[in-house]
Formats: structure tokens, C-alpha cells, sequence
């Protein structure tokens, strides 16, 4: 096949195509295009033993082996153990459950701010005076539930 006034073998094109999908992969990231070009790259070598196969053969194999690849690859991931090391990594207000911090504002009627290292947040629990020690007990949301210390 002639492209750019150049003479390429089909496997060529495949290895090609599996070099643009591998680079798309790596640009933007989401674990699919990395299939594809696996199943590229196959192609290319099947192309490459057997010369002369029609181009619809080809498709077929490309088809064939990317399916499966992908299928290999899904049910690797969902069996994958992915749990982190600290299941609250992400949930900042959980991660403060237990500590005692300070009431910057009074706690009055149930809400109130209280701080944490160099932030206040805001609070609920019982009421409460500015300056006093208390405990956070929970969380909803970005909301520290407290009770005296």
C-alpha cells in the first residue's frame, strides 16, 4: 500500500496504527486505547508471517483479538485489589473524627465553628462557649459533629 509515496507492508501499517494508539494512550490516560493497540501490534504480526492476507481478514483478527484483549483486561480490573492502604483518603471531614480541636465561634442553637489547624469549620452539637475544648463525633458532609471534650 502506497501512503505518503512511500510503499508499506500491511504490517507496517498495523505496528503503526499500535504505535499512534500505545502514544494516544499515554496522552490521555483511561486504560482502553491500550487494548487497541495491543490488538494492532498482533495484527502486525500475523501480517508480518502471513503476507497477502485480504484486509478483511485482517479487520476480522484485529476485531477478534482486541475483543478479547479487552474482555481479559476488564475482568482483570473489576478482580484487581484497588483498596487503598487508608480507606479515608478522600474523606478529609472523617479523617478529623476523635481529634479535639478549639470553638472559634460559640456554638449556639447546635451550630457553631470550631478550628481546625489553620481553618474553621463549621459545627453542630451542644451549645457551647468560644475558647472551649471539644471532640468531633462525626460528620455530615463538610458539617463536624461535636460534643465537649
Amino acid at each position: 500500500m502506497m501512503l505518503f509515496g512511500v510503499a508499506w507492508s500491511d504490517g507496517a501499517l498495523w505496528f503503526a496504527a499500535a504505535l499512534a494508539l500505545v502514544i494516544a494512550e499515554m496522552l490521555a490516560p483511561g486504560f482502553f486505547l491500550i487494548f487497541l493497540g495491543a490488538g494492532a501490534a498482533s495484527v502486525g504480526v500475523v501480517a508480518l508471517i502471513a503476507p497477502g492476507l485480504p484486509v478483511i481478514v485482517q479487520a476480522l483478527i484485529f476485531a477478534v483479538v482486541t475483543g478479547a484483549l479487552v474482555a481479559l483486561g476488564w475482568r482483570w480490573y473489576r478482580q484487581s485489589d484497588r483498596s487503598s492502604a487508608d480507606p479515608l483518603l478522600n474523606d478529609r471531614a472523617a479523617r478529623l473524627i476523635g481529634k479535639r480541636v478549639v470553638v472559634c465561634e460559640a456554638i449556639v442553637d447546635g451550630e457553631g465553628r470550631v478550628t481546625v489547624g489553620d481553618g474553621a469549620w463549621s459545627a453542630t452539637g451542644p451549645d457551647t462557649a468560644a475558647g472551649a475544648t471539644v471532640r468531633i463525633v462525626g460528620a455530615d458532609g463538610s458539617v463536624l459533629r461535636v460534643e465537649p471534650a
